[in-house]
């Protein structure tokens, strides 16, 4: 075992995933936890925590200590980190991990302090920043030193992340605060007020991944979901098409289109021109949306590809930057 271990981390609203160099992805955990209202102790992060969710008695609340891609309760986050950084075994009291951290590209100074305090507090040794968008850039296999310009899209659970890349660096970049937390909502929003059903989010999760579309389906497909009957409270079930999720995802996907549309016009002329040639790579669990690169590519009039494994471009890329940090300098926001 070398003696400085080095970890990369995808701080993300929904899921945290760890890298580490020669092993690959090690950790994959909600990013959720569960803590005890009267020793304030951590009781579980991860997956149990996620299965606690709306079930705790009122001594246990479980927290999801991200918000929108940035830290939303300090404490917590730093506990998650501890957690999660020991459960890799990189820490080791006379031995403490370098750790890069991917963040969103519109985080303030405010929040990057907070994530650097946080990692360092949770047993780290030094702790350096990337931003989303050049992670999932360099994860997707962009070749993001050259002097050409390449779209990415990073759809996340809490953000979506666009940016230009070109020489290594960010030339025009938007985030949006949309991502698939914001698609879950907006399912459980239409359910609601068109059959006066209610379903949590784990559902109206499964109602996306099943049968989610961003453009409507040629021949619908239909599912049976389960819920509760707002007019008399009992458990009801109801049969929903594809047609309606895509309707229902209209108001968040045009969010993230406009995102998109924003930083297409802020690019250099000579950038655009690259993007029509080389085409917009779409990252993230958003890029798991059926048709999506379809409806991006419709809307702007440029090819639009998703990358192979989206849900791993951001963890994969600030791995790869972390192995080579002299090569990827420039990328990589230093602080000890």
């Amino acid at each position: 075992m070398p003696f400085t271990r080095k970890i990369a981390i995808d701080l993300g609203t929904t899921s945290t995933l760890i890298y580490a160099p020669r092993a690959g992805i090690i950790l994959n955990e909600p990013s959720v936890v569960a803590v005890s209202v009267e020793e304030n102790a951590v009781l579980a992060i991860g997956t149990e925590a996620k299965e606690m969710i709306g079930r705790t008695p009122e001594s246990i609340v479980a927290h999801r200590p991200l918000r929108d891609g940035v830290i939303a309760d300090y404490r917590v986050t730093e506990a998650m980190l501890r957690y999660l950084i020991q459960k890799t075994g990189a820490s080791v009291r006379w031995l403490r991990p370098e750790v890069l951290v991917s963040v969103p590209a519109g985080i303030t100074s405010t929040e990057r302090r907070a994530v650097v305090d946080a990692t360092m507090s949770a047993g780290a040794r030094a702790a350096y920043l990337i931003k989303e968008p050049v992670a999932a850039a360099i994860g997707a296999g962009i070749p993001i030193g050259e002097s050409s310009g390449h779209m990415i899209v990073d759809i996340g659970g809490g953000t979506c992340e666009v940016a230009i890349i070109s020489l290594g660096g960010i030339v025009a970049a938007h985030s949006a605060r949309v991502g698939g937390n914001r698609f879950d909502e907006a399912i459980v929003d239409h359910i609601r007020k068109r059959y006066g059903v209610v379903i949590g989010e784990q559902t109206a999760e499964y109602i996306k991944i099943t049968i989610g579309s961003a453009l409507p389906d040629e021949e619908p497909q239909h599912m049976t979901i389960r819920g509760r009957d707002l007019a008399s409270g009992l458990p009801k079930e109801t049969v929903i098409s594809s047609i309606e999720v895509t309707e229902a995802l209209r108001d968040p996907l045009d969010d993230v289109l406009q995102a998109i549309k924003q930083v297409l016009q802020e690019t250099p002329p000579e950038l655009a021109a690259d993007v029509i040639d080389q085409g917009i790579v779409v990252s993230g669990g958003g890029a798991l949306l059926r048709n999506i690169d379809q409806l991006i590519s419709r809307a702007t009039n440029v090819p639009c590809y998703v990358a192979d494994d989206p849900l791993v471009c951001v963890v994969k890329g600030a791995g790869a930057a972390l192995e080579n940090i002299d090569a990827y300098k420039r990328s990589v926001l230093l602080t000890k």
